[in-house]
């Protein structure tokens, strides 16, 4: 069996590849990731995206923060072999909003904004509220579960090696490598 910190190091690439796809797709085909949640209306990229190059025995970060930000220099560090490390999402369904972080290598979530719930009228709305937002939590857990199981059956297909890559790649070099 193997030791919890080997098997850590070992698979951590593919929170990365699982970064890097969800950026694909979430550009290339938005409609693809509602199976994840059928309610979604969107997902998109927020205010912050890291990408690491670990080539050449040289590590480069490249870090694009701020709102409205263009993501070039994101698709240049693609095309140089990075891949993201951490992603900034938003989530919308209805008219619901969750703004997220998820880290690759352990696909944590951090810095989560749920959607506003109602306001307190007395203490007996306390246990209401604690379940709504407990809701509202997983909610966005679910979906960065169901879209991992996404890209995990995509991944261990044999379209990956063959379409999926080819894909992304004509993604990065701008080409229109359309999907069928």
């Amino acid at each position: 069996m193997l030791d919890i910190s080997v098997a850590y190091n070992r698979y951590k690439f593919l929170g990365h590849e699982f970064l890097t796809w969800l950026w694909y797709m979430i550009d290339t085909n938005p409609g693809e990731l509602k199976k994840a949640d059928s309610e979604m209306e969107s997902l998109t990229i927020g205010n912050r995206i890291v990408l690491e190059n670990h080539r050449h025995n040289r590590d480069e970060t490249i870090t694009i923060r701020g709102d409205g930000a263009g993501l070039e220099e994101g698709v240049i560090a693609l095309t140089k072999g990075a891949k993201v490390t951490e992603m900034h999402l938003i989530f919308r369904s209805a008219d619901l909003e969750w703004r997220f972080s998820i880290k690759g290598e352990s696909l944590s979530l951090s810095s989560l904004k749920t959607p506003q719930t109602a306001k307190l009228e007395s203490g007996e709305d306390v246990e209401g509220a604690v379940l709504e937002k407990i809701y509202l939590t997983e909610r966005v857990a679910n979906l960065v579960h169901n879209l991992y199981a996404q890209f995990i059956n995509e991944r261990v297909s044999s379209d990956w090696e063959k379409k999926t890559i080819y894909r992304i790649g004509s993604w990065v070099r701008g080409e229109s490598g359309g999907i069928d």
